[in-house]
């Protein structure tokens, strides 16, 4: 090992990069899961546990909690405090500014709030408030400043009343305006409030006030719970669970008690369709993948370094050392050196992870990431195991073939493997093999993926890419030199020294097999994180537009409004379009009672982030989401009736993709089957402006229409779920750079070492005649072939295998859009093309330098 030290060295580089990259990569996917998690559960803070009002099927439930419930809750040994999940809205002002505002109770535990006081004091009083800074910009108040809050008093006894006009027998509900006064300004870090352009906090005790006059209200289906002693994973203790379901005034069975971990990963879940979040798996995939890729690195690198040295093992063995000695002298030096070179590989991972982590805080990412790393087992052990079992196993081989070879033979150059002898033969046989099975297992790891088998796609998928490559590398010093050879056909004409560059690349096909394998492999793992990176990014965006297919939408329960709420809402700047959507009860396919909507199929078309699924509502149609339409026992194409106060239609089932546009019908339709009620929305699509700006306008505007009219802006929410994928791809990018340097560590270590083992021969080619010159355009032209040849299969490679793994990682999202990264496809090949032309060149120079009698007699 001492005296191969420069090149033991160059193979523990290729070692500890490629440990630093899994690291990181494992890292990455614990950072995007945290942040991911916290965003899409922000409602649910700090709690300890979420105790849930179960639904029984996929419409509402009439099961809520009362106030008892809560305090039956909290009087449960080991209860620390007990928040309802609860909202009120009404009309908050300041002079003309002002509108529609939700507003939110602050807890007896802070650690129930989302949001984090940033000035001032908590409100304590009712007449009371903080606000988030979106609402205190909007209103252009700050501490201290008043601001009239405009609700409805309504008679005892209105939600329970039966009557067609409850006024005429209660009286008339009171409108009253009271007098706020903002005591704190709070942050809303993870974007809980987003989607209603900020909130207002008041005492928890204030607006269960309000909730309770008013019988618009929702009910409350969920209470967030902490404890003395938070639970330990994603289980709750059997006897808290039961203590809380018996005390509640619920049916037990209809009563789920979770930890806030698994609540928050069941919403998250329902957001992305997937078991887990879609984005983590999607990058411990290609972590699977990584750390294959990474062990073919070492295995290449290191099969070239122990296939330069069989003379000096054969030396050895003409000296008395046993094969066994031989044997297992390999195996130690490639144990010591793997091990060595990943703890060093590790420990620059976790290095690598904490800077980037410490760098964050300078990009305004919109939503927190963790300062410091997680370091979990799999970070440390996988990375450790992988640089050191891969590198003695890839000792295996050339040491087992110096071992088999009699000593005089070995001191003599091998033959490559050819198709006319025997091994030839059967290396290729196993290469088809190889190649047909990784092809099989794709196909598979694709279909199980689609079918929802996430954890069996991916293992199928990565076995397929595993067998794939073999057989491509296996069969490579078959077919590589001739590829090679046919495209230098092209610049063989150009003089002696292209001449020779061509000649090489068929004189010594394990060399130029070996070579551009190396280089094959980093533009592998580059084109395909690329491609998948690109593919999550369509999927992503597709998966957005479905979930949230309208950017800002205002709703009303006076039709009286409807007309000027959809010109105001037209007419604000960065509206392009508007669509009126208006409500009615009926029944669909003889089940229970549920809701219908009803649209202009062309105003949606205009409206919608998914026109295709616009589209297809026509006259005579319903769409249906396939939940929707399991429920009711319909397929797409089904003709099923639908029913009201009106009448019966009989409408075609359509299925759509859009949540939001469930149960969805023409004007004309809903009119045969029941009147419109009185809530109605109108959507409206913002283009080319900041959605955050736009929202505040709308609020504006139809503040001036109706002060009752709510205003709430998907786009807002989507905009920060972008942010989550921009976060999740930015990292994925970081790792490319990474993977970059791995495919330039790997070609210029086994061109670099190629063009010393010729030293020799470069000597001799000078004594016939050729010029230095000559002798640098030589070694560049076949850098160059064999760079080229491995660069473009590389890109083929890494596109097949990325648009593989983007089909069965991304299925979970709805339809998979395959996406072809052309910027970096153009920067592997030229990157590839200059890392040939570099890693032939410098170590030329030294040998042109070196004088013929010099080289001739070195070992």
């Amino acid at each position: 090992m001492r005296r191969s030290a420069g090149r033991l060295a160059s193979a523990g580089v290729a070692i500890l990069i490629s440990t630093a990259f899994v690291t990181v990569t494992l890292l990455a996917g614990t950072v995007i899961q945290e942040t991911t998690r916290d965003v899409v559960a922000a409602g649910y803070a700090d709690s300890d546990l979420v105790v849930s009002a179960s639904e029984e099927s996929s419409e509402t439930s009439d099961s809520s909690f009362t106030g008892e419930d809560v305090e039956a809750v909290g009087s449960v040994d080991g209860v620390t405090a007990v928040q309802p999940v609860t909202s009120w809205s009404g009309n908050l002002r300041n002079g003309g500014k002002g509108g529609y505002q939700t507003f939110t109770p602050v807890p007896e535990d802070p650690r129930l709030s989302p949001l984090e006081l940033t000035d001032g004091t908590w409100p304590a009083a009712d007449d009371e408030v903080a606000l988030t800074p979106q609402v205190a910009e909007r209103l252009e108040v700050g501490l201290g400043d008043t601001l009239e809050l405009s609700r409805t008093l309504y008679p005892e006894g209105w939600a329970e009343s039966q009557a067609e006009d409850p006024a005429a027998e209660l009286g008339e509900p009171e409108r009253v305006v009271e007098t706020l006064t903002v005591t704190g300004l709070a942050a809303d870090p993870y974007g809980a409030y987003t989607i209603s352009g900020g909130v207002a906090a008041v005492p928890s005790a204030t607006l269960s006030a309000w909730n309770a006059a008013d019988p618009s209200s929702t009910s409350v289906s969920q209470l967030l719970v902490t404890l003395d002693t938070p639970p330990t994973g994603t289980s709750v203790p059997a006897a808290l669970r039961t203590a809380i379901q018996e005390v509640v005034g619920t049916d037990a069975a209809q009563v789920s008690v979770e930890t806030t971990e698994a609540a928050a990963t069941a919403k998250a879940s329902g957001l992305t369709g997937g078991e887990d979040l879609i984005f983590i798996v999607f990058v411990m995939a290609f972590a699977a993948i990584a750390l294959l890729i990474a062990a073919m690195v070492i295995t290449n690198t290191f099969q070239v370094l122990v296939a330069q040295r069989t003379r000096t093992l054969a030396l050895l063995r003409c000296i008395g050392a046993g094969t066994g000695q031989v044997y297992r002298s390999v195996l130690l030096e490639a144990a010591i050196l793997g091990l060595l070179a990943s703890v060093v590989g590790t420990l620059t991972g976790l290095l690598l992870a904490q800077a980037a982590l410490l760098t964050v805080p300078s990009f305004d990412l919109g939503v927190p990431i963790p300062t410091t790393i997680t370091p979990t087992v799999q970070s440390i052990v996988l990375p450790l195991a992988v640089g050191t079992v891969v590198t003695v196993l890839a000792a295996l081989a050339p040491a087992r073939s110096a071992t088999r070879v009699a000593p005089l033979a070995a001191l003599r150059p091998s033959d490559a493997p050819t198709l006319r002898a025997r091994t030839g033969r059967v290396r290729l046989v196993f290469a088809i093999l190889s190649l047909l099975g990784g092809i099989a297992l794709l196909g598979l790891g694709v279909a199980l993926g689609s079918a929802s088998s996430l954890g069996a796609g991916v293992a199928a998928a990565v076995g397929g890419i595993a067998f794939t490559f073999f057989g491509v590398v296996l069969s490579a010093v078959l077919w590589l030199p001739r590829v090679a050879a046919a495209l230098g056909a092209l610049v063989a004409r150009t003089g002696p020294a292209s001449r020779l560059a061509v000649a090489n690349t068929l004189r010594n096909p394990r060399r130029t097999a070996a070579t551009s394998t190396a280089l094959l492999i980093g533009v592998t793992l580059v084109t395909m994180m690329s491609t998948g990176a690109a593919s999550a990014r369509a999927t992503s965006e597709r998966g957005l537009d479905g979930a949230f297919p309208y950017d800002v939408s205002v709703s009303t329960t006076a039709p009286e409004y409807v007309e000027g709420l959809r010109d105001a809402v037209a007419g604000t700047s960065g509206v392009s379009d508007v669509a009126v959507v208006t409500t009615a009860t009926g029944t669909i396919a003889d089940a229970k009672e549920t809701w219908l909507n009803a649209a202009d199929p062309d105003e949606l078309v205009a409206v919608v982030n998914v026109p295709e699924e616009a589209e297809r509502l026509a006259e005579g149609s319903i769409l249906l989401t396939q939940d929707t339409a399991d429920w009711l026992s319909l397929d797409a194409g089904d003709s099923t009736p639908v029913s009201g106060p009106n009448g019966s239609v009989d409408l075609t089932v359509v299925i759509t993709g859009s949540r939001q546009l469930d149960r969805t019908v023409t004007p004309e339709d809903l009119a045969r089957v029941a009147d419109a009620e009185p809530w109605t929305e109108i959507w409206g699509h913002v283009s080319g402006a900041d959605t955050m700006a736009v929202l505040t306008d709308v609020q504006d505007a139809a503040a001036q229409v109706d002060l009752d009219a709510q205003v709430v802006g998907p786009a807002a929410q989507a905009e920060q779920f972008r942010q989550i994928v921009d976060i999740i791809l930015g990292i994925m990018v970081g790792l490319l750079a990474v993977a970059v340097v791995i495919a330039l560590v790997g070609v210029t270590n086994t061109l670099s070492l190629s063009v010393i083992e010729r030293t020799r021969e470069s000597a001799t080619l000078r004594t016939i005649g050729l010029s230095t010159g000559q002798l640098r355009g030589m070694l560049a032209v076949e850098g160059v072939l064999i760079a080229g040849v491995g660069a473009v299969v590389g890109i083929v490679l890494g596109l097949i295998f990325g648009w593989a793994g983007a089909a069965t990682t991304l299925s979970l999202m709805g339809d998979v859009q395959y996406a072809v990264p052309w910027a970096e496809l153009a920067m592997c090949l030229g990157v590839a093309i200059v890392a040939g032309l570099l890693a032939s060149v410098m170590p030329a120079r030294t040998a042109a330098r070196t004088s013929p009698v010099a080289a001739l007699g070195a070992e």
